[in-house]
Formats: C-alpha cells, structure tokens, sequence
C-alpha cells in the first residue's frame, strides 16, 4: 500500500543519466498521480512523456542547458486542457447520483464559461496539485524528482506541438539520484 514519505520532498537536479525506470514503476508513478484531485473532478492535466533523446536535447536548449532534463529517466511536460470543462462534461459524473449531475453539470458551466482566468488558473492549480503526487510517489519509491518551470513556454509548445487550447504548466522530471544528491 502507498503511504506519504515521513519526511518532505527535496527536489533533486543531480540525476544518474543511466538509470532507466521500468514500465511497471512508470505506470505505478502515473496510475498514483492520476488519483489527484481536481476540481468538479474534470482532470484538465495531461501528461507528455518525453522520451525521445532527440526531443529531449531540444527540449533541453530551451530549458537554460539544464541536465535533469536528458539526464532524468522520465521527462514528464505537464500540460493542461483549459476547455476540458466543455468536452463533454457529463462523463466526469455519470456514475453520480442524477440530483448530483443535475446540480454539478450547469454548476461547470457557469464556472468556466467566458472565464478565461478562472480556466487557466485552475489547470495550474491541478497541474501543482499532480506534479506533487508525482514527486510523493516517486520519493516513495526511492526516486528523486524535481519540478520545472525555468524553460521558455512558448518555445517547448511548439517542440512538443502543444494544441492551441492547452498550456504548458511545468516540467517534472524523475529518476535515480546522483552523488550528492538530497532527493
């Protein structure tokens, strides 16, 4: 069973460039994080994993020559859906009672709709929210990780080829620790 690390989250820029995680402990990682909770539970938050080493270098030149960034065994981009709250909302409930969905669905729209801010500000909010689940997991399972946001935005959205109506919140990278390393 998960349990939350007694001690706190040390992020960890020194990572061992070798080390690779497993596909089981990477689905691990994000089978966790996916249990983050979002408001009115639209999970805006994508997950970019970057593994190609190509990517990762120009990635890297745009992100101030930091080394986690090819150096780490996972890459994870976090994105958001700012218009999640509009794709079908319905799906978010259709396991809830029909009283809940007949108050939760027109409350969803009247909270997003024409609120640009509102809409950003609460996928950050939810991209934070997953990025720390992911550091706790990893932390848990002897990983170290550190969360990013020192890279040119505009930049990685298109390296990445970023929808126009998504954003790029953070960067959150995972791996083995190196010498001298906190985390």
């Amino acid at each position: 069973m998960f349990q939350l690390p007694s001690n706190h989250v040390v992020p960890s820029k020194l990572l061992i460039p070798s080390h690779r995680i497993s596909k089981d402990e990477t689905e691990q990682l994000l089978s966790l994080a996916l249990l983050s909770p979002t408001s009115f539970n639209i999970q805006n938050w994508r997950f970019l994993m970057v593994r190609d080493p190509e990517l990762r270098r120009q990635i890297r030149a745009v992100a101030w020559d930091q080394a986690q960034v090819t150096d780490a065994s996972l890459l994870i981009v976090l994105t958001a859906d700012l218009k999640s709250w509009a794709r079908e909302p319905a799906r978010y409930w259709r396991n809830a009672p029909q009283p809940v969905q007949e108050f939760i669905l027109p409350a969803i729209e009247q909270f997003y709709n024409g609120h640009e801010q509102v809409q950003r500000d609460e996928a950050m909010r939810s991209c934070g929210i997953v990025a720390m689940a992911l550091m706790l997991a990893a932390q848990e399972m002897g990983y170290a990780s550190c969360p990013m946001v020192g890279f040119d935005f505009d930049k990685v959205g298109k390296l990445i080829n970023l929808p126009v109506d998504h954003v790029v919140a953070m960067f959150v990278t995972i791996g083995k620790g190196g010498q001298g390393c906190m985390g």
